[in-house]
């Protein structure tokens, strides 16, 4: 093999493995994107259904059932409400009236099973996602 063919026999070689590598990389990413939805989004059908991904919202006065550490609740952000269950130890500032992001799939049901369940640190903080989305569907009425 002439030298000119084996310099570009290398360097076909490493394009290929550096595409295969960003390929990867890419899907790695791709895998681990969580996007957020609001209840009236997920009612409309635009979350997904068999991926998992985010609902927040504003956790509704008198909805939250508890049973040992299997919890129900409703989510709404004011527009429209969407079930939650939750099989797990909730955070310590997890109350009625207050903003959560809970992160998991969606049923056929229209029931939203959490895998995990996040809420505010302090009464002036609301999560951003959370709060663009009351906004936006309190601008739209």
């Amino acid at each position: 093999m002439k030298p000119r063919h084996k310099r570009m026999a290398v360097i076909v070689a490493s394009v290929v493995g550096f595409t295969i590598a960003a390929l990867f990389v890419l899907n790695a990413f791709r895998s681990n994107l969580v996007f957020f939805y609001s209840p009236t989004e997920v009612l409309a059908g635009e979350a997904p259904q068999a991926q998992r991904f985010r609902v927040g919202g504003l956790v509704e006065q008198g909805s939250v059932k508890k049973n040992g550490t299997k919890v129900d609740f409703v989510v709404t952000d004011m527009n429209a409400k969407i079930s939650v269950h939750y099989d797990g130890i909730l955070p310590d500032l997890f109350r009625e009236g207050q903003g959560i992001v809970a992160q998991g799939r969606l049923m056929a049901n229209n029931r939203f099973v959490a895998d995990e369940v996040l809420a505010k640190h302090d009464e002036n903080y609301m999560p951003p996602e959370v709060a663009g989305a009351i906004a936006k569907h309190a601008k739209d009425e």
